[in-house]
């Protein structure tokens, strides 16, 4: 199975941008899947916030609130997940994920996460 790694995590202030990164490493048959983004809180089930396909169609959840959005660059085998205008509710664990369409239903395989706190 790839192996999926995030980095970007870190604490930041209300209203700061970050962008958080995902490489997937493994066979080719995986980066032809799609990839995105949830979040968890300790003790909740993992909130989607979206997936992107290898021809680069996005779907964002609703509550990304118009703030996310999702990139990708196929040839580095990377995502991205660039967060702006951040609140104290985004304080969460980001996952990497990648499965297929409606990743939200079929994400197969995940990464560890990255922390991403925001203070006031």
């Amino acid at each position: 199975q790839p192996q999926l790694r995030e980095s970007g995590g870190r604490s930041v202030q209300a209203g700061d941008s970050l962008r958080l990164s995902c490489t997937v490493n493994g066979d080719r048959k995986y980066l032809d899947l799609d990839m995105g983004w949830f979040r968890q809180d300790p003790g909740k089930d993992p909130e989607f916030i979206g997936g992107i396909s290898k021809s680069g169609k996005t779907t964002i959840s609703s509550s990304a609130g118009g703030r996310f959005t999702l990139s990708r660059e196929n040839a580095k085998n990377m995502v991205y997940l660039q967060m702006n205008n951040l609140t104290p509710e985004d304080t969460s664990l980001y996952l990497c994920v990648v499965g297929r369409g409606p990743l939200k239903d079929y994400a197969y395989f995940w990464g560890q996460g990255t922390q991403v706190t925001v203070s006031q």
